[in-house]
């Protein structure tokens, strides 16, 4: 079980180049990644991304890249053909103008006049920072798996400690059900017989109304599927990847146990209902957490 809240860092220095990769997760109900990185990894953030969802199902996840590339650069010159033409043709019809005016461009002048000449600062990242890139992404990942496991191991053994407590509490409704209606009936015979004092009264009647109390108060279906759902709950935790499974199965105990209580003419089943009702509030809030 891995938890949805984490943070990993990778970095790498080597020749002169140092980057590293920040990654911070938490809840959403979707995987969203957000990239920070210096413009010359632009081409590149949708393969940061694609490895964030290798690793990530669920989640919000920020990651941020820093680099320092203290290597030696060596800068290429590009000729800007067109701005060399249009100098020379300028300085034709300058010389045109008067004889006084000679026409004696050289390759050396040219090469001095603005924008002839200009340096490919290339911002595409070259193989040595990709596989940087690479190195500590992997890492800050690893990292990040690391810590939502550690998490998400301590969500799980909360869990299924509430969860032992939700199989205790449907043992004490399921021992008290059968009850219920007996006692609904003692109560019911003793009212009756205390309004008619001694008066004859016909006793199948009484059954009837116990038979359509017990009828409407019958939670057998209910405790069936709660049993149910506890195994479903122990089981589905043994897998690593179990928020969407477990939110969905919190919701199926949420509306059982509200049947229970709506059914429930019996203070102890009630009170019972409304514990299970609180534990199950904080295993949802828990299955928040988990990826």
């Amino acid at each position: 079980m891995l938890s949805m809240t984490g943070y990993g860092r990778g970095e790498y220095r080597e020749g002169g180049i140092e980057l590293s990769v920040e990654i911070k997760t938490v809840n959403n109900r979707y995987l969203d990644a957000l990239i920070k990185a210096p413009r010359i990894f632009a081409a590149y953030e949708e393969v940061i991304r694609a490895r964030v969802r290798e690793k990530i199902t669920r989640g919000h996840a920020d990651v941020y890249v820093s680099l320092s590339d203290k290597r030696e650069k060596k800068k290429a010159l590009e000729l800007d053909e067109g701005v060399a033409a249009s100098y020379i043709a300028a300085a034709r019809r300058l010389s045109r103008l008067s004889s006084d005016i000679p026409f004696d461009v050289t390759a050396t002048s040219l090469l001095r006049m603005p924008d002839v000449v200009v340096r490919d600062e290339s911002q595409a990242a070259d193989d040595e920072l990709i596989a940087a890139l690479t190195s500590a992404l992997s890492s800050a990942l690893e990292n990040l798996n690391a810590m939502r496991f550690k998490e998400g191991e301590k969500l799980r053994a909360d869990m299924l400690s509430r969860m032992d407590r939700i199989e205790q509490l449907v043992k004490m409704v399921a021992e008290r059900a059968p009850l219920v209606a007996e006692d609904y009936r003692a109560k019911l015979k003793e009212k009756i017989e205390k309004y008619l004092q001694g008066a004859t009264y016909d006793e199948g009647k009484l059954l009837t109304e116990v038979a359509l109390f017990s009828d409407k108060s019958n939670i057998d279906e209910e405790l069936t599927r709660l049993k149910s759902h506890i195994e479903q709950f122990r089981d589905i935790c043994r897998s690593p990847i179990v928020g969407r499974k477990l939110d969905f199965l919190v919701q199926e105990f949420n509306r059982e146990t509200n049947t229970i209580c709506s059914k429930s003419n019996d203070i102890t089943i009630t009170k019972c209902g409304l514990e299970l009702k609180n534990e199950i509030e904080k295993i949802r809030e828990q299955v928040q957490n988990v990826e």
